[in-house]
């Protein structure tokens, strides 16, 4: 069963868009030529119905023009999509402000994790975060939108109305996409999620490479420069190595064995999680910011947990005010920090080059 993970015909679809897309950023092509090569393509793909390899082999040089053409001409903004996210963006500014009651360092990171704003962090917390491989947490990505995901799947769960509960949780997960500006790790999760939900509906294999590559390739093709962007590399890079990897090393120990030890089993599913990520983010983070964090596990160890219990009590504070909440964010908050600022002080806690 878990071989299926790798059976990605979506896969090279995505790689020949990504190849396209980079060759006509470097490489500028009329656009008359690039129509006429694309519909000789098409037709060729068409007519070689009876040779597979032939007709997949048109499949993929058609999705390989089609990347050099959009990023030439890439299509224009959703006037409509635009207005939305400028809307939930002025409320954003709201609800930080909100925020904001809670004390300066506290607030700056509750921001930042569970709204996106990182305007009020400092730099020596930004460097905290950075030196100990624990920046992730300040950047909303598939881990804030999976936790929501979750939380909202308890609160309005319904097995009468499946349907209706999944498409309830899949337009608040798009409503917060749109609260927090559609960053690229966020539409990258909101989607995954968004197929992950609508698949679960038949009870089908939720998520896997074939996902993943769905979600580039649409992605891709309404916003193309996202390919150069740093957050769009990372963000994919880090769910294919989960993706390709988390099996691999989850299945080192006996699935049997971790079935009666719940606490090894959870312990050992974030140690493989964070491992797989580290290894597809690892060589990003070399290239553009000449650095690796040498603690990164046992930062993990530290913020993914704090991460959930953040997420879940900023959304009971802005819903209530209590300020016994404000009080428990505040000394989660303090208690991550303090701890990654003793692991960023540990030797060779970065290695810099």
């Amino acid at each position: 069963m878990r071989h299926q993970r790798f059976i990605a015909p979506l896969l090279p679809i995505a790689i020949c868009l990504i190849i396209g897309i980079m060759t006509g950023y470097w490489l500028f092509l009329q656009a008359e030529l690039l129509l006429a090569l694309m519909a000789v393509s098409v037709i060729l793909s068409l007519l070689l119905h009876r040779f597979p390899n032939g007709q997949t082999f048109f499949i993929y040089l058609t999705t390989l023009l089609m990347g050099c053409w959009l990023i030439q001409h890439p299509l224009p903004d959703i006037p409509t999509v635009h207005a939305a996210t400028t809307r939930m963006l002025s409320y954003r500014t709201h609800l930080v402000a909100e925020l904001q009651t809670l004390p300066d360092k506290p607030s700056a990171i509750i921001s930042a994790m569970t709204l996106g704003d990182k305007s009020m962090l400092t730099k020596e917390t930004r460097e905290v975060f950075n030196i100990t491989g624990a920046g992730h947490i300040l950047a909303l990505s598939g881990l804030h939108l999976g936790i929501i995901y979750m939380v909202l799947s308890l609160l309005i769960r319904n097995y009468r109305w499946r349907m209706v509960s999944q498409i309830l949780t899949l337009l608040a997960i798009w409503a917060f996409a749109f609260l927090v500006g559609m960053t690229p790790s966020v539409v990258r999760a909101a989607t995954m999620l968004t197929v992950y939900g609508l698949l679960s509906l038949g009870y089908r294999q939720k998520m896997s490479i074939n996902v993943l590559s769905f979600t580039a390739i649409v992605m891709l093709i309404i916003h193309p420069h996202a390919l150069f962007e740093v957050s769009f590399q990372m963000s994919f890079l880090a769910v294919f190595a989960i993706l390709v990897f988390y099996p691999i090393l989850y299945g080192l120990i006996s699935e049997q064995w971790l079935m009666e030890h719940r606490v090894v089993r959870w312990l050992w599913g974030m140690t493989v999680v964070s491992l797989t990520a580290q290894i597809g983010v690892a060589p990003l983070i070399a290239f553009y910011f000449h650095r690796f964090s040498t603690y990164f596990l046992l930062s993990n160890f530290v913020v993914i947990p704090c991460a959930y219990l953040i997420l879940v009590g900023t959304l009971l504070y802005l819903l209530t005010h209590l300020s016994l909440i404000a009080t428990f964010l505040s000394l989660i908050v303090d208690f991550m920090y303090q701890s990654l600022q003793w692991i960023a002080s540990l030797p060779c806690a970065t290695i810099e080059f």
